[in-house]
């Protein structure tokens, strides 16, 4: 099989759905893991806690070996927060409960004036972002996944800044953003930049697209129901059974935490009034499911995480190929396709038990961080 698969295309490999990247969670398997960019709107102070949570998922499956996690991209601040600075002290946190040194970099301050803006008037520090998601993909041995989780920005411009490099060294974009059914009413991820969540749509590679949403499906188009990623769950379900560091990387961000104690904090005892609080509070998450299938797994309905190639029935999401648009208002047009060889469309197949299967996933996830 080994052979075989240096015969095809990467490319095609990865639209096919039939490479397994890396040593997926749940099948041991002994390929090298997938280099990985993650690119985040993670902030201190937190604007939504769900970036915090993100990251642990990231930097766990980089433990657990099942992803070669390269660098980590926060978004520039948005004008408005100026209280808000790149939190490079949670990616220090996971590196330290981890072991693990994964290099952080800030992104570009300047909104793309059109989807085809390379910034030539930037600064060298300006375009720190971007330079690091290149630089990853021209030193990497084989094609990287990227994972946008906030702001298009800087992977819009390293796209359009270098479009052979993107169709020779990009495995994937797995672009958490939108809504699955046209709105009049941008998602979150879209508002922090229009023209780059487009250009998103322009890169030569493989685009796995993660509506946050599903938006508001028409009654007499059932069909349309489920293209949304979003859940929720009560923290009490996940937090009270974590290592004592990642309770405490969890609690530094959610006492926003301001001072410099960041290696410190991760090695005294959880503050349990402080946990007590939190436990009980609601999240709302929309990425967990790419973060698992970029590393070959998937969710079954009881939970449990599986190898992709494995797991043919009773799975509670799926990508399905699709032929997609985006003007340059961010608005999308899409319809399923079935020769769509690099498009792809999250899909919830399970809705009653997609939910809770999510939680059991991460909480197994998360618990393995030591």
């Amino acid at each position: 099989m080994k052979d075989q698969r240096k015969a095809i295309p990467w490319i095609a490999l990865v639209a096919l759905g039939l490479l397994s990247f890396g040593a997926g969670v749940a099948d041991g398997a002994d390929e090298a893991p997938v280099p990985v960019i993650h690119v985040t709107d993670l902030h201190r102070p937190h604007v939504d806690p769900d970036d915090h949570w993100d990251l642990a998922c990231v930097f766990a499956l980089a433990h657990a070996g099942a992803i070669d996690l390269r660098a980590v991209v926060i978004d520039y601040p948005l004008a408005r927060l100026k209280d808000r600075n790149p939190d490079v002290a949670a990616v220090a946190q996971m590196n330290r409960i981890t072991g693990l040194a994964v290099p952080v970099a800030a992104g570009s301050p300047h909104p793309m004036k059109s989807r085809n803006d390379v910034q030539p008037y930037a600064s060298a520090s300006d375009h720190q972002g971007v330079r690091t998601v290149l630089n990853v993909l021209q030193r990497a041995e084989r094609p990287v996944v990227i994972h946008i989780t906030g702001c298009c920005r800087d992977v819009a411009i390293a796209g359009k800044k270098a479009p052979d490099l993107f169709a020779r060294k990009c495995a994937a974009i797995y672009l958490n953003a939108g809504t699955g059914v046209s709105s009049a009413k941008l998602e979150y991820n879209v508002t922090l930049g229009k023209a780059a969540y487009a250009a998103i749509f322009d890169l030569p590679c493989p685009l796995y697209w993660m509506p946050c949403f599903e938006g508001t499906v028409p009654e007499d188009q059932p069909e349309k129901r489920g293209y949304g990623t979003h859940y929720a769950f009560r923290q009490s379900e996940i937090l009270p059974g974590l290592s004592k560091r990642t309770q405490n990387f969890f609690l530094y961000m959610f006492d926003r935490r301001l001072d410099h104690h960041w290696l410190h904090y991760l090695e005294q005892e959880p503050d349990g009034k402080l946990l007590a609080q939190f436990t009980g509070k609601d999240r709302h998450m929309w990425c967990t499911g790419g973060f698992l299938h970029c590393a070959g797994s998937t969710v079954a309905a009881n939970g449990t995480i599986q190898p992709r190639g494995k797991a043919r029935a009773g799975v509670v999401f799926a990508f399905e190929p699709i032929n997609v648009t985006c003007s340059d208002e961010g608005v999308t047009t899409w319809r399923p396709d079935r020769n769509s060889a690099n498009r792809f469309i999250f899909h919830v197949r399970n809705r009653e038990s997609y939910p809770s299967a999510m939680t059991a996933a991460m909480k197994s996830l998360l618990g393995k961080l030591p």
